[in-house]
């Protein structure tokens, strides 16, 4: 069973950057493709970003374009998300992802898509 664990996860003043991280388990990491979500008390979960299995193709959300990158290493196991010029009102709970099976015409959006998740980690915007 993969397990997802994030960290990076913490307090930054508004316009600052974090950097999370997500590191799987087992050793067929370079087949799964991973997606970064967030969610905030009562609201639903949406797509932030996401990576293809080589990472050769990125998604992201409209609102972090530009200010966000995810990245992979495949020889770590590990997925990052890179979040610059943050806004207090991305304060959420930001989730790590991944879809550990092949699925055709994948939208990587979607959170339907995804099988495995991580607990989350916190991400703090102060203004």
């Amino acid at each position: 069973q993969v397990q997802l664990v994030e960290s990076g996860g913490g307090l930054v003043q508004a316009g600052g950057s974090l950097r999370l991280s997500c590191a799987a388990s087992g050793r067929t990491f370079s087949s799964y493709a991973m997606g970064w979500f967030r969610q905030a008390p009562v609201k639903e979960r949406e797509f932030v970003g996401a990576i293809s299995r080589s990472g050769g193709i990125r998604y992201y959300a409209d609102s972090v374009k530009v200010r966000f990158t995810i990245s992979r290493d495949n020889a770590k196991n590990t997925v990052y998300l890179q979040m610059n010029n943050l806004k207090p009102e991305e304060t959420d709970v930001y989730y790590c992802a991944a879809r550990t099976r092949l699925l055709a015409n994948m939208t990587f959006r979607a959170r339907g898509e995804y099988d495995v998740w991580g607990q989350g980690t916190q991400v703090t915007v102060s203004s």
